[in-house]
């Protein structure tokens, strides 16, 4: 059996969600001194502060619902979700992502692709007493190349302690992201398993310059790709040998 990581943001859909909401504000934009108050590695804690707004200014549950239900999958990503809904008993599917629940079950719900994942691992995230859309941290960690919220290393080594203890032992890993939190746990991989990261994107370049600095530093074979149709072809390829 193998075990399939996916990310969400750029990587199953093709855009950032969290930015995708913002058209649910008024004038589909957020005010300066909002967007000024972000800081790198305090995603989270800004979209808290972003999501009170919107709260304020009398966005709804069912407006951020139609946002994310409306949000397009990454190309070629509807041809592999097709292909592993076929192929399901031979791979393990979790996600893990830097957005929010309740946006991911959102988005793939209507897309169809729901019941594809084991599990998924994202922010907390619901509706309070007033209506308004809340957020939380995932978890804290000491990791020092992750944003405060998550790191996605920790959670990778956790289910994988967790299922192994529940004796399920995968024969490879396969890892699909596009983003620099996708990086750290993809170092964890081994020359068994495969990461296929977003052409062009974060984690591609990271992985490209570490191939430079340390030749074979980087353990798994990098497969990138443009269209979620490459992996799906690759994965054919894993199950025809």
């Amino acid at each position: 059996k193998y075990l399939l990581v996916f990310d969400f943001d750029e990587t199953i859909i093709n855009e950032n969600s969290d930015d995708s909401i913002v058209r649910a504000a008024p004038g589909q934009a957020l005010p300066e001194h909002i967007r000024q108050t972000f800081r790198e590695g305090f995603y989270n804690e800004y979209m808290q502060r972003v999501l009170a707004y919107m709260g304020d200014q009398g966005v709804k549950m069912g407006d951020f619902k139609t946002v994310y239900e409306n949000i397009p999958l990454s190309p070629g990503m509807p041809d592999l979700f097709q292909f592993l809904s076929k192929n399901h008993e031979l791979f393990e599917i979790i996600l893990i992502s830097d957005a929010n629940m309740f946006g991911i079950e959102c988005n793939l719900r209507a897309a169809g692709f729901y019941s594809l994942f084991r599990k998924i691992f994202s922010n907390p995230s619901g509706f309070d007493k007033r209506g308004y859309f809340t957020l939380g941290p995932y978890h804290s960690h000491k990791c020092l190349d992750c944003p405060a919220n998550m790191c996605k290393r920790k959670i990778l080594t956790e289910y994988l302690t967790e299922r192994a203890q529940e004796e399920v032992e995968f024969e490879r890993v396969f890892y699909v992201g596009d983003g620099a939190n996708d990086f750290c746990p993809s170092m964890t991989l081994t020359s068994a398993d495969v990461a296929f990261p977003r052409k062009g994107y974060p984690m591609h370049r990271m992985t490209q310059e570490m191939e430079k600095k340390q030749p074979g530093a980087f353990q798994a074979s990098v497969v990138p790709w443009e269209s979620a149709a490459e992996v799906a072809r690759y994965l054919q390829e894993v199950l025809k040998k």
